[in-house]
């Protein structure tokens, strides 16, 4: 009888252990998650200002080329307008004739590459603004994650 009576109350005690410790383990699993997602939106939010710093060094060159493109595109507009002029004077003349076109392939080739670096730089300004709108989210995730106790 005794001995029914020890390992009864050893099972009730053995019993009561393994119930609080799911209880610890269950609140450190939940810690480490939270953890897990911190270092997760911290390494995300760490690759975004990368690829933003990257994003930025390249505008000035894309803007330059914005520039360049639209200058030598307005200079074959010009000469095709000067090439144009010459063969309407005389419409017969072959030169002024392969001239005017000539120029005028060029303006349109000027004129494309011009329209293509804008659209590229238009393009580069959306990403950008994406990605800081990207990092402000995931800063506020961030903070609002390490406020409710899940930070290191």
């Amino acid at each position: 009888m005794k001995i029914r009576d020890i390992i009864g109350s050893l099972a009730i005690v053995l019993i009561s252990l393994s119930a609080s410790a799911q209880v610890v383990s269950k609140d450190s699993i939940n810690m480490l998650k939270d953890q897990k997602q911190v270092i997760e939106v911290s390494k995300r939010l760490n690759e975004r200002k990368l690829e933003l710093a990257k994003l930025e060094n390249e505008l000035p060159g894309r803007t330059e080329e914005v520039a360049k493109t639209a200058e030598q595109a307005q200079k074959s507009a010009d000469a095709n307008k000067e090439a144009a002029e010459r063969l309407g004077s005389n419409a017969q003349d072959k030169k002024a004739a392969r001239r005017a076109s000539k120029s005028a392939g060029s303006a349109h080739r000027d004129a494309k590459k011009a329209r293509r670096a804008s659209d590229n730089l238009d393009k580069l300004n959306r990403n950008i603004e994406s990605l800081k709108k990207k990092i402000a989210d995931d800063e506020s995730k961030l903070s609002s994650l390490q406020g409710s106790g899940g930070g290191r």
